[in-house]
């Protein structure tokens, strides 16, 4: 924008300056040579005068004498046919002039200023003086480069004039930019400070406004979750009292596990919406898939799946919570179990790759299909789509991708790149 700015300056100085210093120019030329027209038929006049009241040799120095003090050439064409002063050629102009008429005319390389002299000895003498083009133009390139120069010092003066002005709105600009992209990442404490022109204060005071209005949205939203969580509890409690009262301690046991598990993994949502901002957090990826896969290996049992748990030696440190970690693998496996026939294997790895941690989530079940995997929100063959979506969003919140394909099992292939820490 600066540059812009300082652009559209430089262009209309330019032209403002053109249109009056081009006529500057002409001017100046003109009244230089009106300058020396001048000064050339003064000094016709002097000789003039001295050819009709002096004698000959009088007369060549008065010629002389005007000649050195203006510079210019002159001759006297005198009535009998002779010259004085500088050679020059008799030409039609200077016929003309010896009628008794005074003219100037052009000449090669500049211009003659002719007089003639009513009275002289002899008959009619005629007075020419020589302008040369120099003469006629004395001073004019010095004043030409006054003004070129006065001329590109006024650009310059406005084009940097414009570049402050420009700075003055960029800087404040610049820094609502800053801000909104703070915003953005999270960090909902960022606060613009109003400065610049009155409209860039007025966007940094609504800025703010709606920096304060989101917190305070969030934080109701926080709240709303807290009464969620509280109103969970009792009938999580009272399935507990119901799990407790069954018969077979077994079943007991297993169910009120269970519980234990919908309790925890409900706290952990709540405490993750109640959290002002989602810091960076680490864990041991090695011992979170093993302990999930531990878990999940129970069910497989029951269900006659074969379960293959390939980790490399940890501990992997992964840029995510031990919380979000898990439940990404707890998606992806509850996929598993709710689209696939029992009795189908699966296989978990975990990998180191090019600085990442590699999480290979594979099934011999019938894949996804020519369809593909379900979009979020989106129900198909019993399915929302949240679960690809949560490994999606952990992914992407370590840095890292998500990945589907066909696995060497014949199932589906879910791979999960996640940024070290």
């Amino acid at each position: 924008m600066r540059r812009w700015l300082a652009a559209l300056v430089g262009a209309t100085t330019s032209l403002v300056l053109v249109s009056l210093l081009v006529p500057l120019a002409l001017l100046v030329r003109s009244v230089a040579e009106s300058e020396a027209v001048d000064a050339a038929t003064g000094a016709a006049e002097t000789v003039a005068v001295a050819a009709g009241s002096v004698d000959e040799e009088a007369l060549r120095l008065t010629v002389e004498q005007v000649s050195a003090s203006t510079g210019d050439p002159v001759t006297v064409f005198l009535g009998d046919g002779r010259t004085l002063g500088a050679p020059a050629d008799r030409s039609p102009a200077v016929d003309l002039a010896a009628r008794g008429r005074s003219v100037s005319a052009l000449a090669p390389g500049g211009q003659v200023i002719l007089m003639a002299v009513h009275g002289a000895p002899g008959g009619t003498a005629v007075v020419r003086v020589f302008l040369s083009d120099a003469a006629l133009t004395r001073g004019v390139r010095e004043t030409w480069t006054v003004l070129l120069i006065l001329g590109v010092s006024l650009v310059a003066l406005g084009i940097l004039v414009a570049d402050r002005l420009a700075r003055a709105i960029v800087r404040p600009t610049t820094a609502l930019a800053r801000v909104s992209h703070r915003l953005a990442a999270g960090d909902l404490a960022a606060r613009a400070t109003p400065e610049g022109p009155p409209e860039v204060r007025a966007a940094g005071l609504a800025l703010n406004h709606l920096a304060g209005r989101i917190t305070d949205l969030l934080a109701e939203e926080r709240e709303n979750a807290a009464d969620v969580s509280h109103r969970l509890r009792t009938p999580l409690t009272g399935l507990r009292l119901e799990a407790e009262c069954l018969a077979d301690p077994d079943e007991a046991a297993r169910i009120e596990a269970r519980v234990d598990e919908l309790e925890r993994a409900v706290t952990a949502v709540i405490n993750g919406v109640r959290r002002r901002s989602r810091e960076r957090a680490e864990c041991d990826a090695a011992a979170v898939v093993a302990d999930r896969v531990r878990f999940w290996s129970v069910l497989a049992e029951d269900q006659d799946r074969s379960v293959l748990l390939d980790l490399i030696p940890g501990p992997l440190t992964v840029a995510v919570s031990t919380e979000d970690l898990a439940d990404c693998v707890d998606a992806l496996l509850g996929n598993i179990f709710a689209h696939t026939p029992e009795g189908t294997a699966f296989s978990v790895r975990l990998s180191r790759t090019d600085g990442a941690v590699l999480l290979t989530v594979s099934d011999a079940g019938p894949g996804f299909g020519a369809a593909g995997p379900p979009r979020r929100g989106e129900s198909g063959a019993g399915s929302t789509g949240l679960g690809l979506d949560i490994a999606r969003r952990v992914a992407a919140s370590s840095g890292g991708s998500l990945a589907l394909g066909r696995s060497a099992m014949g199932g589906a292939e879910v791979r999960v790149n996640l940024g070290t820490a």
